[in-house]
């Protein structure tokens, strides 16, 4: 097995930076990354949808994929703690933001800048890794959500893979959990008809609950 790199700073997932940041957020709205938010996205019905919100939503490619599986006159929401991810977000959604149909703002998912019951779906794709409180954090998805709301989260990887459990340890801020635990997280949160599943090929799990 290759040795384990630590992320630079820049580039670190956490909190993207510099140029370092620019192109690991380049990296990200494509390739792997780009079949695990489609693999994540095809556990969720969107048709129905109207009003959906990307937590650390990094390059913003995932708010692309929203609008487009989401009925005519859609909107996403994307929020990051990052001012690059932010920025990078806009130029990527320029066209959905200058049509109304999208904004990205900074902000903290302890804190979401949103009024309750604000939208239909909520996701998150690799970044619960970095929420310091994620309890705190699903609380706040669980108030932004409608009744009958969902929540995704989807993760590349997983608390099982010993390899990523010591690679985590080498970027700061980064925790790696399980199906299992992700389940009871949200569920103490207040979730619903929680569940999980993985893909045994690539590794790549998702959580999924409702606002009751």
């Amino acid at each position: 097995m290759e040795p384990i790199v630590p992320a630079h700073p820049e580039g670190n997932p956490a909190c993207p930076d510099g140029e370092g940041g620019r192109a690991m957020l380049s990296r990200m709205n494509a390739g792997k990354h780009e079949q695990l938010a489609n693999w994540g996205l095809d556990h969720l019905s969107l048709s129905g949808a109207r009003r959906a919100l990307d937590l650390g939503c990094g390059g913003g490619a995932n708010l692309g994929r929203l609008l487009a599986r989401m009925a005519f006159g859609g909107f996403a929401a994307g929020l990051d703690y990052s001012e690059l991810s932010v920025e990078v977000s806009r130029e990527t959604n320029a066209t959905a933001i200058a049509e109304g149909r999208c904004e990205v703002v900074l902000g903290d998912v302890s804190r979401l800048p949103f009024e309750d019951g604000s939208f239909d779906v909520v996701t998150g794709f690799e970044t619960v890794y970095f929420w310091p409180d994620v309890e705190g954090a699903l609380s706040e998805a669980l108030r932004v959500l409608k009744p009958g709301g969902v929540l995704l989260i989807c993760n590349e990887v997983d608390g099982e893979d010993p390899a990523m459990v010591e690679f985590a340890r080498t970027v700061e801020g980064m925790s790696v959990y399980t199906a299992s635990e992700l389940e009871s997280f949200m569920s103490k949160a207040g979730f619903s008809d929680v569940r999980a599943d993985r893909d045994p090929q690539t590794g790549h799990m998702c959580a999924i609950g409702m606002r009751p």
